[in-house]
């Protein structure tokens, strides 16, 4: 598992810990990680997503050790106007959500192909399925994710190799204290529009438990399902089902008006 320092990468490494599985976690700090290291089936190695170096070592190491699962789960939020984002900012995006999935999914395909079994789960986001203002780049990187899985998810079945997809909405975690922002007077007022609709619950956006959205990573990894996308939370079914019935340019139409009211 990739991104596993805190909120729902920590929460999959215990729930999954729990159930009995022997779990490699990730991170790329684990000299400073006090709770994982006392689980007893829980291994911690250093990784950085946007290393590929390190990704070879980590692979190496975890297939020596024996893998049937693999969770991408690294990433972060870059959230702003567009214009007010530096090159170094969109390309550290890349580099973690979307580049990072692909370098670490790449290294361990040799590995499940020769054994013809396995399975790549990855987190995504609901912002893969639909978007939200201000998050362009960030979205650029989750639809990024999901075309990369459901395209590989072919060729991958042709070898008894699962890929799917797990893409929550909001998550109670260190998600925003994180992600990097990008500041723009220009847009000020608009943003402050987007922010209310969603503090005023004029959105069905709701903040689910990590340790809920870790049971429908752990349902897609056991279900036995050959489905490739599994929404999680409430607000994620719900933008999902909604998104489903009305089309998509009339969910965006409903969305700019949400946001932007006339």
């Amino acid at each position: 598992m990739t991104g596993t320092s805190s909120g729902l990468g920590k929460a999959a490494v215990k729930l999954f810990a729990a159930k009995g599985w022997k779990v490699i976690a990730t991170m790329r700090r684990p000299a400073e990680e006090t709770e994982l290291i006392k689980l007893e089936n829980v291994v911690l190695l250093p990784l950085d997503v946007a290393d590929p170096e390190m990704i070879k070592d980590v692979v190496g190491k975890a297939t020596e050790m024996g893998v049937d699962v693999v969770l991408n789960n690294a990433g972060y939020g870059l959230g702003g106007a567009l214009e007010s984002y530096s090159d170094e900012q969109i390309v550290n995006q890349i580099d973690t959500n979307l580049l990072g999935v692909i370098r670490v999914t790449q290294a361990f395909v040799p590995y499940f192909r020769a054994k013809r079994s396995g399975m790549f789960l990855t987190t995504t986001s609901i912002g893969g399925v639909i978007t939200f203002p201000f998050y362009s780049v960030y979205s650029a990187t989750k639809w990024g994710v999901e075309g990369f899985c459901e395209s590989l998810s072919f060729e991958m079945n042709q070898f008894g190799i699962a890929v799917k997809t797990i893409s929550p909405g909001g998550i109670r975690s260190n998600f925003r204290s994180n992600q990097v922002f990008a500041q723009n007077d220009a847009y000020a007022p608009l943003f402050q529009k987007v922010t209310n609709a969603f503090m005023q619950g004029k959105t069905p956006t709701v903040v689910s438990e990590p340790e809920a959205i870790a049971a429908v990573i752990y349902e897609a990894a056991t279900d036995g399902k050959d489905q490739l996308r599994y929404p999680a939370g409430p607000d994620a079914v719900s933008y999902v089902a909604e998104r489903k019935r009305v089309g998509e340019e009339a969910f965006r139409q409903q969305l700019n008006e949400l946001f932007f009211p006339s």
